[in-house]
């Protein structure tokens, strides 16, 4: 099988512009294609981990990957899947995400010896003279079609300003400029960026009368249609400092038992007859095939080293309740009142619910245990002698805390 149809067996493949052509250039490693990363936080995030494997995929069958770094249209902010405008960044704070970009990406992509690049679009997108810029490409966009785009349709009704209705045409000048800088001949990414990327392609053709190629990758959702990435504290971060190794693997263990096969297949590296046999899996197997997709991304992500720390430590967790690896939240003496912490500030201090009347709700559904014990006061208070030995808090069944005084 080559990499076109393991892509379309593993349902990565949602749109493309010319199947025939892409199959040609990807199945004969003669593809150089790009996808872009818009620097809005200081780490990547679940929500890039597919386009991250596409790329390590595409590469290993031969074909050269462009990271490009969105240090220009990162000043814009893109509108797709938006209901808001984004909050505008400083300068310093795009180029010190850039970099933490960089050392994460390195783990997916082999930039040795010129086999995968990484550009910034500040290169071009920076210097760039205005009234040059609307005569060069502004003539060969058509406002209806613009405002037909799905990433456009969406925010009309809350309000698109004129500065996020610029990013469809930077994004397509951006493909314009590999294409003539490094003969990057594809671009892949999101669904939702499909507009997007055939502002690109016309670009291209209109004003260099050649043909390049779009293909977009399925968003990951569950399914209940949400994108996945998400808990209860935010994002789920590729940074270790910002959602620790165990928590990463915790977030896959998790995952709905109609989502687990899904997500194996598109996701993970493991061969395709390997997970068609896992289909038929059904109970206590769906635990195991969940077992199999946390370790393997957390391998993907963190290494063979963490990823089996994490897995040991939630069968270890999962059997006694208590583990060394879990997340852990430290407490000061200023979290303590007349010697005392609450159960309530506890749930809340650890990050396991957002709010005090959240832990009250969890304590009185009985969702809330310490050391695998029910916890069903409210007002259930705990010394600073109560931990000196493990003292894990649990909230539902599978959110974790292991709490330590400083």
């Amino acid at each position: 099988m080559q990499i076109y149809e393991e892509l379309q067996a593993r349902g990565l493949i949602a749109q493309v512009t010319d199947e025939e052509e892409i199959r040609e250039l990807i199945n004969n490693g003669k593809a150089t294609f790009y996808i872009g990363f818009d620097p809005t936080a200081d780490s990547l995030h679940v929500g890039h981990f597919m386009a991250l494997c596409l790329m390590k995929r595409l590469q290993m069958a031969g074909n050269k990957p462009i990271a490009l770094v969105g240090g220009g249209t990162g000043y814009i902010g893109d509108p797709s899947g938006r209901t808001d405008m984004r909050s505008m960044m400083t300068p310093e704070q795009i180029q010190h995400n850039c970099e933490c970009f960089k050392k994460q990406m390195s783990k997916f992509i082999d930039f040795s010896d010129g086999k995968a690049l990484m550009v910034n679009n500040a290169d071009w997108l920076l210097d760039l003279n205005y009234i040059d810029f609307l005569r060069e490409v502004g003539p060969h966009f058509s406002v209806n079609n613009m405002l037909r785009a799905e990433c456009y349709k969406q925010r009309m009704e809350k309000g698109l300003s004129f500065l996020e209705f610029n990013y469809m045409i930077m994004q397509s000048y951006d493909f314009y400029m590999l294409y003539q800088k490094y003969g990057c001949n594809m671009q892949f990414g999101g669904d939702d960026q499909w507009s997007n990327m055939l502002g690109g392609t016309e670009l291209i053709r209109r004003k260099l009368g050649k043909n390049a190629c779009a293909m977009t990758i399925t968003l990951l959702l569950n399914s209940e249609g949400k994108k996945m990435g998400k808990t209860q504290s935010g994002a789920v971060w590729l940074d270790p400092n910002k959602t620790s190794p165990f928590e990463f693997y915790q977030y896959w263990r998790n995952v709905a038992d109609a989502d687990v096969l899904k997500c194996i297949r598109m996701l993970t590296f493991l061969p395709l007859e390997e997970i068609d046999k896992m289909d038929s899996w059904e109970g206590s197997q769906l635990n195991q095939a969940k077992e199999i997709l946390a370790y393997e991304l957390t391998k993907l992500v963190h290494g063979e080293e963490e990823a089996k720390k994490a897995q040991d430590s939630a069968r270890a967790l999962f059997s006694s309740g208590s583990a060394a690896e879990m997340p852990t939240c430290e407490l000061t003496d200023e979290d303590f009142t007349d010697g005392k912490i609450d159960i309530l500030t506890l749930l809340h201090k650890s990050g396991l619910v957002p709010s005090r009347s959240e832990a009250r709700r969890a304590v009185q559904q009985g969702g809330a245990a310490v050391n695998g014990e029910k916890v069903t006061d409210t007002y259930t208070a705990y010394t600073k002698e109560d931990f000196e030995e493990d003292f894990v808090l649990r909230r539902g069944k599978k959110n974790f805390r292991k709490i330590v005084v400083k």
